[in-house]
């Protein structure tokens, strides 16, 4: 529920970052201005069942492998893992978890990025992911692997680091 509800606020961002990025706009004001006027409020959304179908495999994945990766340092040294090997664990989780979704996050992207009224546009996940492949072969479903592995291990790392810091600061 949490991913599904955060997805109404990330996919209209997602949408006008992705849309700067590529130059489609020139400001995100005017991208919004743009989506509304070519497309009314659902253009906002394009792509919204696409990013929770990528969201919800995501934290799949790394939840429990980020808690695996604890639960063996627990069985190895005997106590809990300090915040800064949570840290790590969350690194290794969620590098694992963006390299193995990123055909779902392609997909999402070219949907969000498609022409307005194109047959892309219109299409869903599975029928994306098969042209993708189509067109440019297992190559293309994981563009951009690398860089988003990096991303999304650095921002687990600060995340359940934190998160392992404040839980031992509240619990003193």
């Amino acid at each position: 529920l949490g991913e599904i509800s955060a997805c109404l606020v990330r996919v209209p961002v997602e949408i006008v970052k992705q849309r700067r990025q590529a130059s489609v706009g020139n400001t995100s004001l005017g991208i919004v201005r743009d989506v509304l006027k070519n497309e009314g409020p659902r253009g906002l959304y394009r792509g919204y069942l696409t990013t929770v179908l990528r969201e919800i495999p995501f934290s799949l994945i790394q939840f429990p492998i980020w808690e695996f990766l604890k639960n063996q340092i627990r069985v190895k040294t005997g106590s809990g893992p300090s915040p800064g090997q949570s840290s790590l664990c969350g690194a290794l989780a969620g590098g694992f978890a963006a390299a193995v979704t990123t055909p779902l996050d392609v997909a999402k992207t070219r949907i969000m990025l498609a022409a307005s009224g194109s047959h892309e546009a219109s299409l869903g996940i599975v029928s994306m992911l098969s042209l993708v492949l189509k067109e440019k072969g297992l190559k293309g479903l994981f563009a951009g692997v690398a860089p988003r592995t990096a991303w999304i291990s650095i921002g687990g790392a600060v995340f359940f680091g934190v998160y392992e810091k404040v839980i031992s600061v509240v619990e003193k």
